[in-house]
């Protein structure tokens, strides 16, 4: 009988964990490893062992850890045998050659853990090239006294100056390339401004929260996608928009982005400048929060810290409680809604509990971004009366005199204008209320609302 071969899964890479807590990152700490063992399966590694966390008052210069704690994840690594230890700090070149010089393994520290999950999911061009920006700056400091073959004279032609090392020459490349991704960037998120400006006429509602709150799953529930929802860390890195239809019949914009963690390393908060510009001109920003999680109201901060870096004006309009049916202390909600400045609604992604209050409350925002207009329509104009209804939910509909439709409806400003240009003269406009987001003498609008007469309120 012939054997066959079967291919094997290429084994995982088992890590020991350590880190060390220090007191200008105790409040954005989670007490424990639980993240960086999460990062790490998120990276396809088996993390080993419960791990060694230290508090220290300062960081020690030559290794992070002080020099017991280094001996004691020496005897761990004699005893559990790990391919490598992940360190739940950023390291210096140093730290990272003199802790690998006194445990004998390759060392990681967490900002390279972060990188590699990114690598590995980055599936678009603009992530790609994000993710390629982050890693060529995060290694270019490094480069310097971490292979010490590289300070050798480099020989080879066309590529070096004068007694240039290799060192140099890759130093030298590296910039290069760096100047060549943020080139690139920038003309991606110039494009990436002019398609959110051209939806400038829809509602647009960006989803942001923690890795892992359960932001990709409220997007496919509430928009009917298939998009990836995973329960592991940065299971989303591309910017995703869809439609989603709101009962009345009205359609806004619903994005979904990348996930923010506690430490989040600046370089890369940096290069996914462009995927995050979905973010930066929502007309709601809708903060999702695992309410599950020891460590949720961390978590409300780190996000709010983030969202502060990328604009000292931008918070979120709406705190999205998530994962309420796994939370089994209705106090512990309490707790997450006490003293926002914003208004929280709590929901079950996954069972659907309190949806409706969550559309509801999206609807509210949509209403006062919205004028609300009154518009007679000849009956014999089929086309126009298509036109009308197509442009946004109507509310109401009356026959006048057999001759004309009136038609009531909330539609936004761009949308009005598109329609009195695109309908035919005789259809004519009344607009009995402005968006409240704005000030009469703001709107656009108020020369129609400053005239009495239904024929002053026509198109052009």
């Amino acid at each position: 009988m012939r054997n066959l071969n079967q291919p094997t899964a290429r084994p995982r890479e088992r890590f020991l964990m350590c880190g060390v807590v220090l007191p200008a990152e105790a409040h954005e700490h989670d007490g424990d490893l639980s993240e960086l063992r999460g990062l790490l399966e998120a990276a396809g590694a088996e993390p080993i062992g419960e791990g060694v966390l230290q508090k220290r008052e300062s960081a020690d210069s030559a290794t992070m850890l002080g020099r017991g704690k280094v001996e004691e994840i020496g005897r761990e690594i004699e005893h559990l045998r790990p391919d490598a230890v992940a360190v739940d700090n950023d390291l210096s070149p140093a730290h990272i050659r003199n802790l690998e010089k006194a445990w004998g393994v390759r060392v990681v520290d967490r900002s390279e853990v972060i990188l590699d999950i990114f690598a590995s999911r980055a599936r678009t061009k603009q992530a790609k090239l994000q993710v390629e920006l982050a890693q060529a700056e995060y290694l270019l400091p490094r480069l310097k006294r971490m292979w010490t073959h590289l300070e050798r004279h480099e020989g080879a032609v066309g590529t070096r100056g004068p007694g240039e090392t290799q060192l140099e020459t890759d130093k030298r490349l590296l910039r290069k390339r760096v100047q060549d991704l943020k080139r690139e960037l920038v003309e991606i998120e110039a494009r990436k401004q002019r398609e959110v400006a051209a939806r400038a006429d829809q509602f647009t509602v960006g989803i942001v929260g923690y890795t892992n709150a359960g932001k990709s799953t409220l997007l496919n529930r509430l928009t009917g996608s298939t998009e990836l929802a995973a329960d592991m860390l940065f299971a989303t890195l591309d910017t995703r928009t869809r439609k989603w239809k709101l009962p009345d019949g009205r359609t806004v914009l619903l994005s979904d982005t990348v996930g923010f963690l506690q430490r989040l390393p600046h370089h890369l908060v940096a290069s996914f400048h462009a995927t995050l510009e979905e973010t930066l001109h929502a007309d709601l920003l809708m903060h999702v929060v695992d309410a599950s999680h020891p460590e949720a109201r961390a978590q409300i901060a780190a996000v709010e810290k983030v969202l502060t870096s990328l604009s000292p004006t931008l918070v979120a309009d709406l705190l999205v409680l998530n994962k309420v049916d796994r939370v089994s202390d209705p106090l512990a909600l309490e707790l997450l809604s006490a003293d926002r400045g914003c208004e929280v609604v709590r929901i079950s992604a996954v069972t659907g509990d309190g949806l409706d209050r969550l559309t509801a409350a999206v609807a509210r925002r949509v209403d006062a971004r919205s004028a609300l207009v009154e518009i007679d329509v000849p009956l014999a104009d089929g086309r126009s009366a298509a036109l009308v209804k197509r442009a946004s939910a109507v509310l109401s509909e009356e026959v006048i005199d057999d001759v004309l439709l009136r038609i009531r409806m909330r539609v936004s400003e761009s949308s009005l204008g598109n329609l009195m240009r695109s309908v035919a003269k005789t259809v004519r406009f009344k607009v009995l209320s402005t968006p409240s987001a704005r000030t009469h003498s703001e709107s656009p609008l108020a020369p129609w609302m400053a005239r009495d007469a239904l024929d002053d309120g026509r198109s052009a």
